[in-house]
């Protein structure tokens, strides 16, 4: 949908069929109940890291993940508006964020951001492995890290892993990171901290 059309535009737009965002609802509802279900089961058969790398799981996740998708569509289309409903925010906890990091002073408080992907084996004669995967996304990070950085932000640290978020924050690795980033002739200091992991 083009974000010309009405849709999009300054004027409220008056009546508006919610069915389609219901029933999107609706489905991405009927898939969390059975990714429940099914999570139960698997938990009940298997310890939680071979849970968490089960088939059948996995399915489920890459299914809501969609249907997530098909529910910022069914607002998009219907009311031109682009939701954010699939963070995860938790509140009443007054401690310090696990992951926060010093900033330099004067600068603003520094917040990890995650894009996540579920990727599955590749066909049966494919020359691409898993492993590749972390490759392409390293390569992909290092770019998106440098624009950020040309854009103006800090890039304090930045990652690609597999299977898990990077835990930001370790010391021992942040050391390790500056040894390497030590030993690297780097002359114009430029290029912002991250890697695979």
């Amino acid at each position: 949908m083009s974000h010309e059309d009405a849709t999009h535009g300054p004027a409220p737009l008056g009546s508006v069929d919610p069915d389609p965002m219901h029933r999107a609802v609706d489905a991405l509802a009927a898939a969390l109940h059975e990714y429940v279900q099914t999570a139960v089961g698997v938990r009940a058969e298997f310890g939680a890291a071979e849970a968490d790398e089960d088939p059948r799981v996995l399915a489920l996740e890459n299914r809501v993940g969609q249907l997530n998708a098909a529910v910022f569509d069914a607002l998009h289309d219907g009311l031109g508006m682009h939701p954010d409903l699939t963070s995860s925010v938790w509140e009443g906890d007054d401690e310090e964020p696990e992951h926060a990091h010093d900033a330099p002073e004067g600068a603003v408080p520094a917040e990890v951001f995650y894009l996540g992907f579920v990727v599955a084996d590749p066909a049966p004669g494919s020359p691409g492995t898993l492993d590749g995967v972390v490759e392409l996304l390293d390569e992909s990070g290092a770019d998106v890290a440098q624009r950020l950085f040309d854009g103006g932000y800090e890039v304090a640290e930045w990652a690609t892993s597999r299977g898990a978020a990077v835990e930001f924050g370790d010391d021992d690795l942040d050391d390790e990171l500056e040894d390497e980033a030590a030993d690297e002739d780097d002359t114009d200091g430029d290029d912002p901290l991250g890697g695979a992991r």
